[in-house]
């Protein structure tokens, strides 16, 4: 790493070296997700994932993963994945679902999340989660070093009530009552309850 001041602002900036991945450097803000899959066997598995987000604006999900990971090889075998968003207060099951996996390839740690079936796939969803996503395997990409993208289409969604935007409610008043999950990467996660209105310029278009 170097220390620049570069142009003519305030801020030092810090050059990262490109000979290795620059992310634990900084953090950022992302959503933290349980991905269900299933297993060979039959059986569920659950998976956190950060790098995940909707992928524009119409009904599809997507989340970078690995090859080398059962989230992607079930996924791909299957052509079905779910996805709960846990709440602030889940945060320990979704510690439990990143847990090792027994020498006979289950992950002990499971049995401790509850869970209840997926409609339109065959699959679980997180109990107690605020936002519960059904979908069907679009397309895999890989090539992104030894990551991949995973896209699916959205075919069935389900939101707790009590997180449910309304056109005569206070998003504010929501979201300070039901707070969300976010995960500052690396390692670090918080609870979001104090928002504000975001000041899009008067000619803003999506």
């Amino acid at each position: 790493m170097s220390e620049s001041s570069g142009g003519g602002g305030s801020v030092k900036r810090v050059e990262l070296s490109m000979e290795r991945p620059i992310w634990s450097n900084f953090f950022t803000v992302a959503p933290l997700t349980l991905v269900g899959t299933i297993e060979e066997d039959g059986s569920p598995d659950i998976a956190p994932k950060h790098m995940a987000m909707p992928l524009g604006w119409n009904n599809f999900f997507c989340f970078a993963c690995s090859p080398n990971h059962a989230t992607q090889r079930n996924a791909q075998r299957t052509g079905e994945f779910t996805v709960s968003f846990p709440r602030p207060g889940q945060v320990v099951e979704a510690s439990l679902a990143a847990g090792p996996r027994s020498e006979e390839g289950d992950k002990p740690s499971l049995a401790a999340i509850e869970t209840f079936p997926a409609s339109e796939v065959e699959g679980i969803l997180v109990e107690d989660a605020y936002l519960w996503l059904e979908c069907r395997l679009d397309k895999v990409i890989e090539g992104y070093g030894d990551n991949s993208l995973i896209i699916g289409e959205i075919v069935a969604a389900r939101v707790a009530e009590a997180c449910l935007r309304k056109s005569d409610g206070d998003d504010a008043d929501l979201l300070a009552s039901e707070p969300l999950l976010a995960y500052l990467s690396p390692g670090r996660f918080a609870r979001v309850s104090d928002t504000y209105s975001f000041p899009f310029h008067v000619d803003f278009k999506r």
